[in-house]
């Protein structure tokens, strides 16, 4: 009985942020070790089936980096990298795109399916949602070429929102286009944001392999504002790869995202832990 009493207690703990969230749109980027682990695979999309059913809107935007090493390893592309971006020659963009559209998002749409939710794939390309113009890099103050790696310009949300205004999850493939047809790889943290900040999302969350933002201290920053933040990276506190993730965070803030939370997904349910609880399991950042 005690059991049972401590769970009504957890429902009990989770009603007022299901009523907040009721038809508010969630972004999931969903990637890391979430997607390689079958268990952490299967928590992710029941967490994101729930949502749907108590009444939010969540849209799912992936990435697939190990799919497409694997497939390029296999048709023997060389991958190349360029201050963290894959470059992405001809060869390298039809591999990717044939893996992101035709592998990775049919995965997680048949998973998302066979937990009960209704998932309809998508990519950047269908009814022109992502455009993108050709992005480039700078090493050691020059200017570097990254092939068809693409900058979000727009995104057009009218296809996601019938979608998600009905029974349906949109799940997006990061392959956007430019304005003469041509295909882009996208970074996948950039698309998240670039969708989460064009439907004025309640929340965009990042699926990571980290526990969350830390302190000087090393332990866990649950709650921070856009301007804690920024000291944070300028005191030094934050740095490493982490420094982008807040700023990728700190752009979505600024562009309409209400809260932006930095999760470990290595962690099974950490979608419910982190918006349904009192405290949360990673770092959450506010206006």
């Amino acid at each position: 009985m005690e059991e049972l009493i401590k769970k009504a207690g957890i429902l009990i703990e989770a009603l007022p942020y299901i009523q907040r969230l009721s038809g508010k749109t969630i972004v999931i980027k969903y990637g890391g070790n979430a997607m390689i682990s079958d268990e952490l695979r299967q928590s992710v999309m029941e967490d994101i089936t729930l949502l749907k059913y108590v009444g939010a809107r969540p849209v799912v935007v992936h990435g697939g980096g190990p799919d497409i090493s694997a497939a390029l390893k296999t048709y023997n592309v060389e991958s190349r990298f360029i201050n963290g971006l894959r470059y992405t020659d001809e060869a390298t963009m039809n591999v990717a795109q044939m893996v992101l559209v035709g592998k990775t998002n049919k995965a997680v749409v048949s998973t998302l399916n066979a937990k009960g939710g209704k998932a309809i794939g998508l990519c950047g390309i269908d009814g022109s949602i992502i455009k993108c113009e050709k992005m480039t890099t700078t090493v050691d103050g020059r200017e570097e070429d990254l092939g068809y790696v693409g900058r979000v310009v727009d995104v057009d949300t009218h296809v996601i929102d019938l979608i998600s205004d009905d029974l349906y999850i949109p799940v997006i493939a990061p392959i956007g286009t430019d304005d003469e047809g041509r295909s882009y790889n996208i970074n996948a943290d950039a698309a998240a944001s670039a969708v989460a900040s064009a439907m004025s999302a309640e929340k965009l969350i990042f699926l990571t392999d980290t526990e969350g933002v830390k302190d000087a201290d090393g332990g866990i920053i649950y709650e921070m504002s856009r301007k804690t933040a920024l000291a944070l990276i300028d005191s030094g506190v934050i740095n490493g790869g982490m420094i982008p993730k807040v700023h990728g965070c700190l752009d979505a803030i600024k562009a309409g995202v209400n809260r932006v939370h930095i999760i470990d997904g290595r962690i099974p349910h950490c979608i419910l832990l982190e918006i349904f609880t009192d405290t949360g399991i990673g770092t959450m950042i506010t206006k």
